[in-house]
């Protein structure tokens, strides 16, 4: 089973450099970044089979991921 990672710099390579650089200067973004990387994992993880969990869990950490990148999205575009 193929397991699509939904890195950041994937999902909006157009903002790869940007990214790099307010992970380095801006503590905020450096969070939302790591728990967005960390909730990723998790995902990658359950989907993969090597975790198991409820649907309701996992659709929960979707909802977490989705919400992160909008949030950093939003920093991304007004910085």
């Amino acid at each position: 089973m193929n397991i699509e990672r939904h890195s950041l710099a994937k999902e909006l390579p157009e903002f790869k450099d940007k990214i790099h650089t307010l992970k380095m200067n801006d503590r905020h973004f450096a969070r939302l970044f790591d728990d967005y990387h960390d909730i990723d994992h998790a995902v990658i993880r359950i989907e993969g089979g090597i975790e198991n969990t409820s649907d309701a869990y996992l659709e929960s950490l979707k909802k977490q991921r989705l919400q992160l990148k909008d949030q950093l999205y939003h920093i991304l575009c007004n910085s």
